[in-house]
């Protein structure tokens, strides 16, 4: 387990390339308004991590999220993607550089199929000439939705639908993917079969920010993780450090 203060490398994987860093947050300040709700948070994501951002409902989770993804300005701080600035880029910006969001809740369009659905993750210039290839590439990854391709998103089970959500972000051929609750709402079983899905994702080369209540979950798929109380860092460091330090037990694995 590690402070805020430093960060120790994630444990050692094919895929994973330390130091070749990809997302970054410093020093965040973030307002609704008056209302400071994300205080001073730094951290990074590495070429090939799976990193969670663990913490209680209005921790400022999602809302760093939403800045990442270019759907909330910091009142503070910058937010950076293989160095460039995205403090002042627009989301479909961010989007077309190779960072999509996975939105808390699905998001799905109900009465549209799921292939309709997942074709709407392709309105990048840069994804339409490959839309068939990547429409096939997430059925090979997602085989159920091959069967479920004519149904409408709104007949299907929770689980069903957060792959689709996952596989619509797919069509715009990220590199790194923003995952905002993809538990919520979801039976435990489908809970455990939908972070199995996301430890999976590295096997197609992704780099994935993972925003979880379910610490965990988190930390058993995850390489680093970092908890957020009341707006601000409090913790980080290798997940499987983590998952031994008395506080995070005390406060959130209920041992």
């Amino acid at each position: 387990m590690t402070t805020v203060t430093g960060t120790q490398p994630a444990r050692a994987r094919v895929g994973y390339v330390p130091g070749e860093r990809v997302l970054e947050a410093n020093s965040l300040d973030v307002a609704y308004g008056q209302v400071q709700v994300v205080f001073g948070v730094s951290l990074h994501v590495d070429k090939g991590e799976l990193v969670g951002l663990v913490g209680g409902n209005g921790s400022g989770k999602s809302t760093i999220l939403r800045v990442l993804s270019g759907m909330l300005k910091a009142r503070g701080g910058t937010a950076t993607y293989r160095g460039q600035n995205l403090n002042a880029v627009p989301p479909h910006r961010i989007t077309d550089m190779g960072v999509a969001h996975v939105p808390m809740g699905r998001q799905l369009f109900g009465q549209m199929t799921v292939e309709e659905n997942l074709i709407m993750g392709a309105y990048l210039p840069r994804t339409k000439k490959n839309r068939a290839a990547n429409l096939q590439k997430v059925y090979d990854f997602f085989p159920r939705l091959t069967e479920k391709r004519r149904s409408p998103a709104a007949a299907l089970s929770g689980g069903e639908q957060q792959m689709v959500a996952i596989g619509r972000a797919l069509m715009s051929e990220p590199e790194v993917l923003l995952m905002d609750e993809p538990s919520l709402g979801l039976a435990p079983l489908v809970v455990s079969e939908v972070m199995r899905v996301i430890g999976s994702l590295r096997e197609l080369g992704l780099t994935v920010l993972l925003v979880e209540q379910n610490v965990r979950q988190v930390l058993k798929v995850t390489d680093r993780t970092y908890v957020l109380e009341l707006g601000s860092l409090v913790k980080e460091g290798p997940s499987h450090e983590l998952m031994g330090d008395p506080d995070i037990i005390k406060a959130y694995l209920g041992v």
